[in-house]
């Protein structure tokens, strides 16, 4: 399976309010041709990128499993704003970056990337419930792209969950305790 096609069945759990750069990605809008190398453009300054990186691995950290910056989910992000995303894409995840910075300097006088974990989700916390300008598109967008990010790379695919190409006979009666992962294929 290619990226391509798990992005188009990861875009169906989300319904109908998909982020439009993830719908052009799918095919579910007409998108320009895009290659597989370095994104276009620079989306992100130096420090935007660093902040980005950080609340990628505080929305999939790393546990059992390799988390969201193992996955190379931050690097997919830039890519789909840089390559998929048309400016008014990418003006609720920038200015969402610059607010959760600003708020971080307000409550912990640090910028958020310095910020502990602990208070990095306080910070997602407070853009997902829209205490800050503009927070609930942030968050809504920022939480799509990296759960497609992550669930449609390799170690998503394979490491999150457990791939079987073939996964086994047919049993109905199989206890659902013994379940260990959800399967891909």
């Amino acid at each position: 399976m290619d990226r391509r096609n798990a992005l188009g069945g990861m875009l169906a759990l989300f319904g109908a309010q998909v982020f439009a750069p993830l719908a052009r990605a799918a095919g579910l809008a007409a998108p320009p041709v895009i290659d597989q190398g370095v994104p276009r453009l620079q989306v992100f300054t130096p420090d935007q990128r660093a902040l980005m990186t950080v609340l990628c691995e505080r929305v999939i950290p790393t546990t059992d499993t390799p988390g969201a910056i193992a996955a190379g989910v931050p690097a997919y992000v830039e890519k789909l704003l840089a390559d998929w995303a048309l400016a008014e894409d990418r003006r609720p995840i920038l200015s969402g970056l610059a607010e959760i910075d600003s708020r971080s300097w307000q409550d912990y006088k640090v910028p958020a990337v310095q910020a502990k974990p602990e208070q990095q989700d306080a910070l997602l916390t407070l853009a997902m419930n829209d205490q800050i300008p503009d927070g609930e598109e942030f968050f809504k967008a920022f939480r799509q792209m990296v759960i497609v990010g992550y669930y449609t790379s390799e170690i998503g695919m394979t490491q999150e969950r457990e791939y079987l190409p073939v996964p086994g006979e047919y049993n109905g009666a199989f206890p659902y305790s013994q379940v260990n992962k959800v399967y891909s294929a």
